[in-house]
């Protein structure tokens, strides 16, 4: 399942996913990745927790984000969680219709059972409409 935490710039939501993740390593079996612009957070994530520092990569645009996520989930199959922080910087689709990754990343999360947390700095009043039942937190 796709969950989509929103909110403009500085409501915290990086402190919500922050939260999440380290309360869920706790009761979860398998693994939990988080995906962020920078290292910045590492040392405010649980050791178990595995962080990708996604500019490291060099990935230059939606598609390749993509097929960068199902490379992670083809190489973990214990993979549970995984986080998005700043997901339209490191999908490379500020300022771009969001519809056609929150598609793709339904249906990759429907195939491989990983529920995917999705920081995004637009207001929920401006979800489009069809994702609007995959609001989990509006800050």
């Amino acid at each position: 399942m796709v969950h989509l935490i929103t909110g403009n710039k500085g409501k915290g939501k990086t402190t919500w996913m922050l939260n999440k993740a380290n309360s869920e390593i706790k009761t979860t079996l398998g693994s939990i990745c988080y995906l962020d612009k920078s290292s910045q957070h590492m040392y405010e994530l649980n050791t178990k927790i595995r962080l990708v520092n996604v500019p490291d990569y060099k990935i230059d645009n939606c598609d390749q984000f993509l097929g960068f996520v199902s490379g992670i989930i083809s190489q973990d199959h214990d993979l549970e969680q995984m986080y998005f922080d700043g997901f339209l910087r490191i999908a490379h689709i500020v300022g771009t219709d969001i519809t056609y990754p929150i598609r793709k990343l339904q249906s990759i999360s429907k195939d491989s059972g990983v529920d995917f947390y999705v920081s995004l700095s637009i207001d929920a009043h401006d979800i489009p409409e069809e994702f609007r039942d995959c609001i989990t937190a509006a800050l």
